[in-house]
């Protein structure tokens, strides 16, 4: 069994909005590394039309970018891509699928079927995947700010503490920090 790995931006106050983190190659570099190494992307609807709204036109090279960027584009273009929706059911972008009916039971029989593990980037759906007790590590990137507004990583609660343990911390050139922890069971 794969394991499922939430990996996201935030803030020091928790923000994660994708707008407040620090871009550069250094961030780049860390999640060309996670999705090389995944069997799988897992994403919300939210995140995956933010997604399917600009990376297939990088891709394409219908929108001017560097090569590096382009490259990731048709790397995430490759990648299977299960989208978690109660409101979408089509999802036209190469090799992306609708994780429909129950929610625990799709998300394990995902993990089953890919090996190389599943990296989860959508803040609510790991809220939702974190009550029921699915998320195996986390692999986050802490940026030197403190943004002041949301939205936060959990917002809407969990059902009692998560208790995680340290693998790695690594603190990158721009002053972020990355961080693996894994779910101590």
């Amino acid at each position: 069994m794969g394991s499922l790995t939430f990996s996201l931006n935030l803030t020091l106050d928790g923000c994660v909005d994708h707008q407040e983190g620090i871009v550069d190659d250094e961030t780049h570099a860390f999640f060309t590394g996670l999705m090389d190494a995944a069997g799988a992307m897992l994403w919300g609807r939210v995140t995956y039309e933010m997604m399917e709204g600009h990376w297939p036109a990088v891709a394409s090279g219908a929108t001017e970018a560097p090569p590096a960027i382009r490259e990731w584009a048709v790397k995430l273009e490759a990648k299977p891509k299960y989208v978690v929706s109660s409101t979408r059911t089509d999802f036209p972008w190469a090799n992306s699928r609708h994780l429909a009916g129950d929610l625990r039971e799709g998300v394990r029989r995902l993990k089953d079927a890919t090996p190389a593990g599943v990296l989860l980037g959508s803040g609510s759906l790991a809220t939702e995947l974190d009550r029921l007790d699915l998320i195996d590590e986390y692999r986050m990137l802490v940026h030197p700010r403190i943004a002041g507004h949301g939205p936060t990583l959990h917002q809407g609660g969990l059902p009692g503490a998560r208790r995680l343990e340290l693998l790695s911390a690594q603190p990158l050139r721009n002053g972020v920090v990355a961080m693996h922890y894994r779910r101590a069971r």
